[in-house]
């Protein structure tokens, strides 16, 4: 049977991305197709190595082929990725990540920290290139998550400037001010001293090429985070809250801060941490300490998406001190809701690169500020 790359591509055309909504040719998803005798291949590009629908994609790809030209044609479909985005080529800072996801929380105690860790190595782990900016400068904690306690950064020469190197762990490139102050002391400065601190680890910092930066940001809605949207170009935020309603009603403020006017970060949802427990003994029991649903209920409210619903687990805390993420531990309750937590991010990254503008850099008049 004579086979033409026409053919293919006007079967795969009945395929569509069930995110971008799609046909994946429109979407220039499908490459260097290679005809045999009655056999064909091709690469999908996904948006995102994380995608969590790759292999609906990959099973409606063979089928289209079966059904528009014969079914009994040898399809090998090769799933591959290139992460979108939506930043300009021209913005100097962090000039080669695609990606910035903030990821914020109205209060303190609501485990950010954690899941900004674990978060950045789920993403890691799916073959993404990913990095974790620790802005949380009164608190600095991803040193001793990531088992760098004692790291000290290099120091390069690049165009003439002297640029810091995040260190390495678990495939994710990190950095830190808790690389830089005695972990010992409390860090006693004012807003413009944090803030200008922060500048330092976004302008001084070699990221190189990475997909996705991760920052873990300090709670509540201050200076730290109007430096961030001032000098960033943020492509979505990630809210973090636990399900009971005092920290549900910092979230809101959360939400409500990123999408005022002034502002307007993308909202990529809300994740619901210590959202049950389950207890080692009772591994089909939950209990749910801190209340139920609180999570949805808000991100149904507020028209977002619920990222994922992460369970309240010893092994989560026992982890993060001993500095080796949970996520790591692959075959794990926890480590498994992690993964699905990364793959729903990218997931929202790419819909939210396929559909909105790019994420302009926010100006903002301090004395107006209040």
């Amino acid at each position: 049977m004579n086979i033409t790359k026409e053919q293919v591509l006007s079967a795969l055309s009945h395929v569509e991305d069930p995110d971008l909504k799609k046909d994946l040719v429109t979407l220039n998803m499908i490459e260097e197709i290679v005809i045999g005798n009655n056999a064909v291949k091709f690469k999908i590009v996904l948006t995102t190595p994380a995608c969590p629908m790759k292999n609906l994609i990959q099973g409606n790809c063979v089928r289209a082929i079966h059904q528009y030209i014969g079914e009994d044609i040898d399809v090998e479909a090769e799933l591959t990725s290139r992460v979108t985005s939506q930043r300009r080529k021209a913005e100097a800072m962090m000039a080669g990540v695609k990606n910035i996801i903030a990821v914020s929380s109205g209060k303190g105690g609501v485990g950010k920290s954690t899941i900004a860790a674990n978060l950045a190595v789920a993403l890691a782990k799916t073959g993404a290139r990913v990095g974790l900016l620790d802005a949380d400068i009164y608190g600095p904690s991803a040193p001793l998550m990531f088992g760098l306690t004692d790291a000290q950064p290099k120091a390069i020469k690049k165009d003439g400037r002297d640029m810091i190197v995040p260190v390495e762990r678990y495939g994710v490139k990190v950095l830190s001010i808790g690389f830089f102050v005695d972990p010992e002391k409390a860090l006693v400065w004012r807003g413009p001293m944090a803030s200008s601190a922060l500048t330092q680890l976004f302008t001084e910092a070699d990221w190189g090429e990475l997909d996705y930066v991760v920052i873990d940001m300090p709670p509540g809605t201050g200076d730290i985070h109007l430096t961030l949207v001032q000098q960033l170009p943020v492509t979505g935020v990630a809210i973090v809250s636990t399900p009971q309603e005092v920290a549900l009603a910092d979230a809101r403020k959360a939400i409500d801060m990123y999408t005022t006017d002034k502002i307007n970060v993308p909202i990529l949802g809300l994740i619901e941490n210590m959202s049950y427990f389950t207890p080692a003994e009772l591994p089909n029991n939950k209990y749910y300490i801190f209340g139920r649903e609180g999570g949805k209920r808000l991100a149904e409210s507020a028209n977002i998406p619920l990222l994922g619903e992460i369970p309240l687990v010893q092994s989560v805390c026992e982890s993060g001190d001993c500095g080796r993420p949970v996520v790591l531990d692959s075959d794990s309750p926890i480590a498994m809701a992690f993964d699905r937590l990364a793959a729903n991010v990218a997931q929202q990254i790419a819909v939210r690169n396929a559909n909105l503008p790019p994420t302009r850099i926010v100006e903002i008049d301090p004395d107006k500020t209040h």
